[in-house]
């Protein structure tokens, strides 16, 4: 009776520490995460009122969801994940961050920051063995003239966006669109993204109205949305306003019942915590768990971004970076979105594809690419710059 006591002591202490040898010898992957101390998308002000088109908070909640989500099944692999966050106010800080991360082995980065920032961290690591992941920056020329053969966009273009309204008004027959038009650069990218779907798949756009933000009496035509919305004939509202603060007065205010899409009413989004499909609310409820709020398009960035590596690894096992990199970026990946939609990274311009959802306030309306439109080889590519339409060059 003695000797098999012994016996399961030992046994129970061969269990206990069996794991803490595997942590010593684990290896080690360690991802990089960098975001812009300053960046005004992050003030509380902004984030309270929780506008579309806009982040509600940080997204490196994401990226600690991720990191969760992937853990056990990385260190069946014997590899344990470190998530490496840095901060910088300007463009020399953040690329001293991201020059000491490199030191310690990191390979993969996240970056949130502005687009202008990002355009220009691309430009001064290109040559490092590295890959950018973009969670957060949506300007089209990103995709195009100053695209970067090591980032890659978890985010949506402006495009991508806007085909997805556009499908939707088109396949409910409301073609005459009045589009009303901020001045603020992401307003006029978004002005521009929605002529050009418009064009594409045969909306008419049948006037462009600017609108001021404000309640100056001085400017209420322009500032009043019953006088800006008068004097037309049209179907749908389309609001250009890239920041969100105008659009949110326009539902309801308009001189005729009309729908309002874009920035307001029916709006485009790469996530919605209301999405109950394809495994979503549990994720959506370790967003909410984790970050104290609902998840959105930019915490899923961060949040794909980790499970992409991930996938990659245990798909190859190995943290070789080169397999890596070459696997994340062919056509033999395959993501699992959680939008019900196999996703990969486009060649030509390195846009991961994906589902685009149009979301009223607390649910999901519909999901682009929507039933009738195709593809010749992938019908996520009717969503945002087809090969053909491809300005960048690597």
């Amino acid at each position: 009776m003695y000797t098999q006591l012994r016996f399961l002591l030992f046994i129970i202490s061969l269990c206990a520490i069996m794991p803490v040898l595997a942590e010593e010898n684990a290896q080690i992957l360690r991802i990089g995460y960098l975001e812009q101390s300053d960046d005004v998308r992050y003030s509380a002000k902004h984030n309270d009122a929780q506008l579309h088109f806009q982040p509600w908070g940080r997204p490196y909640m994401g990226a600690i969801v991720a990191a969760k989500d992937v853990r056990f099944p990385l260190q069946a692999l014997n590899i344990n994940l470190m998530l490496e966050k840095s901060q910088g106010n300007t463009v020399d800080e953040l690329m001293g961050e991201l020059d000491k991360l490199y030191a310690k082995g990191v390979r993969f980065f996240l970056v949130d920051v502005p687009s202008t920032t990002l355009a220009q961290l691309g430009q001064r690591t290109k040559g490092k063995d590295i890959l950018i992941f973009n969670i957060s920056a949506l300007d089209t020329n990103l995709r195009n003239e100053a695209c970067q053969a090591h980032v890659l966009h978890l985010a949506p273009s402006w495009e991508m966006l806007t085909d997805a309204v556009a499908q939707y008004l088109i396949s409910r027959k409301w073609r005459d669109v009045l589009e009303l038009k901020g001045t603020n650069p992401d307003d006029i990218q978004l002005h521009e993204a929605f002529t050009r779907s418009a064009k594409r798949f045969g909306l008419k756009v049948i006037e462009v109205r600017d609108y001021v933000l404000g309640r100056d009496p001085r400017d209420r035509e322009q500032n009043n949305v019953t006088l800006l919305t008068s004097n037309a004939d049209y179907d749908v509202v389309f609001v250009a306003d890239g920041t969100g603060d105008f659009a949110r007065s326009v539902p309801y205010q308009t001189q005729f019942p009309r729908l309002v899409v874009g920035a307001a009413g029916l709006v485009p989004d790469w996530w919605h915590w209301s999405w109950e499909r394809n495994g979503a609310p549990q994720v959506n409820g370790r967003f909410t768990k984790e970050g104290r709020r609902h998840g959105t398009g930019y915490d899923w960035s961060a949040w794909i971004g980790i499970k992409i590596i991930a996938e990659a690894i245990q798909r190859k096992n190995t943290l070789d970076f080169a397999t890596l990199r070459d696997y994340i970026r062919s056509d033999e990946i395959v993501i699992d979105s959680v939008k019900g939609s196999r996703s990969s990274f486009r060649p030509w311009n390195n846009q991961l594809r994906q589902a685009i959802f149009l979301t009223a306030d607390n649910w999901v309306v519909a999901t682009a690419p929507l039933a009738g439109f195709m593809h010749q080889t992938n019908n996520l590519d009717t969503l945002g710059y087809d090969e053909k339409e491809n300005r960048c060059h690597f």
